[in-house]
């Protein structure tokens, strides 16, 4: 059935997130989001991969849209096991279909563990921004991240990040937050400093279970964490502390956790079906197909506002804090933790009041001082 097309304009659809091998992994992390998705309408299905068919019709289709800025960004489960030579296939389809001048971006997060000098070689090639997840030493990686046969996957991801480092890929690494790791932020900024890490993300786990952490804990570790990383400042990014920045500076943030609305960004499963978010890949908030729609359309969805206006139900307390400029009532999928409403509380929003109380005023300072405020 069509769904209605909206007189008012959303915000441009202006990255992808593209899933080719859908939520299939060669691991196993027994906190990964996916296990605890009944919603997910293809986690019975055996074998999930994109076709060259639809890779097209979204290349062709999405470069025509985006002109004259396009990104497409590759996640899963783990987007590696859809085979380099797709990614050849990608590249090539760009170059035939982009317009002249267009700019286009391709990053990719994976988990490393199929990474070899091959991989590493097209991605310098082609100018790929890479995330590679590692949650700290091993014995912390490893109790989380392992594969099916329960073996650990710290020592392949190592051997990963050596060769993304010998072929000169730009890289940033990923470190899932847990019980595990949470209380130890200075170790942790030490041993990737000390790996010759220079662009780092932390994100919090968030599904219930024993590797759940709450928002004082997070708190608590962005706030080590900035004191340990801010004589380093000139020479080491942490996104979270470049979205506060960025928010200050009064630019948009890369994270959509602190856009204002959730309408940046979609996401498109293996077979071409289109979401507006990767935490709600469910029926109910399905758009459309790459395969039958016009991103123009897309775009306009009247379920997409629906959904884009999530951010704009927030809890009471949102109202009186003095950061709601800065989060904008946080992540909906996170505002839902609790008790499953979009009205409530972002399960970290105490995190977020304490690095904003400790980071805003240095960081303004600092933008002054760069004449960037």
């Amino acid at each position: 059935m069509q769904l209605p097309v909206l007189q008012s304009r959303l915000n441009p659809i202006s990255s992808l997130l593209i899933k080719p091998a859908s939520a299939v992994c060669n691991l196993d992390c027994s906190y990964c989001f996916y296990l605890d998705r009944d919603a997910d309408p293809y986690r019975d299905l055996p074998a999930r991969a994109m076709s060259l068919e639809t890779l097209e019709r979204l290349v062709s289709t999405y470069l025509n849209y985006s002109y004259p800025e396009s990104s497409f960004a590759f996640q899963g489960g783990e987007p590696t096991l859809a085979g380099l030579r797709f990614f050849e296939s990608l590249v090539r389809l760009q170059k035939q279909y982009a317009r002249p001048g267009q700019a286009i971006a391709n990053s990719m997060q994976t988990n490393g563990v199929l990474l070899n000098a091959e991989w590493c070689q097209f991605f310098h090639r082609y100018n790929w921004l890479i995330g590679l997840s590692l949650d700290g030493p091993e014995e912390i990686h490893d109790k989380y991240r392992i594969n099916r046969a329960g073996k650990g996957s710290y020592a392949a991801v190592m051997r990963a990040l050596g060769e993304l480092q010998k072929a000169q890929v730009d890289f940033n690494v990923l470190c899932v937050l847990t019980e595990a790791n949470v209380g130890r932020a200075a170790e942790l900024y030490r041993f990737y400093r000390a790996l010759g890490v220079e662009h780092l993300q932390f994100i919090p786990h968030i599904e219930r279970g024993q590797a759940q952490i709450t928002g004082d804990q997070y708190g608590r570790f962005l706030c080590e964490l900035f004191d340990v990383w801010w004589p380093e400042r000139r020479h080491v990014r942490i996104r979270h502390f470049d979205n506060i920045a960025e928010a200050v500076a009064g630019m948009l943030p890369s994270t959509c956790t602190m856009h204002e609305s959730c309408d940046t960004y979609a996401v498109v499963e293996y077979n071409g079906d289109v979401y507006p978010c990767d935490f709600f890949v469910e029926p109910a908030w399905k758009l459309g197909n790459v395969m039958q729609d016009d991103w123009g359309d897309l775009e306009q969805r009247l379920l997409r506002r629906r959904f884009a206006e999530k951010k704009a139900e927030p809890h009471d307390e949102c109202a009186r804090c003095e950061y709601r400029s800065l989060c904008h009532g946080g992540c909906p999928k996170l505002r839902t933790v609790s008790a499953g409403k979009f009205q409530d509380l972002d399960w970290f929003c105490a995190g977020y009041k304490a690095i904003f109380g400790k980071s805003v005023e240095p960081l303004k300072s600092d933008l002054r001082e760069l004449g960037l405020l």
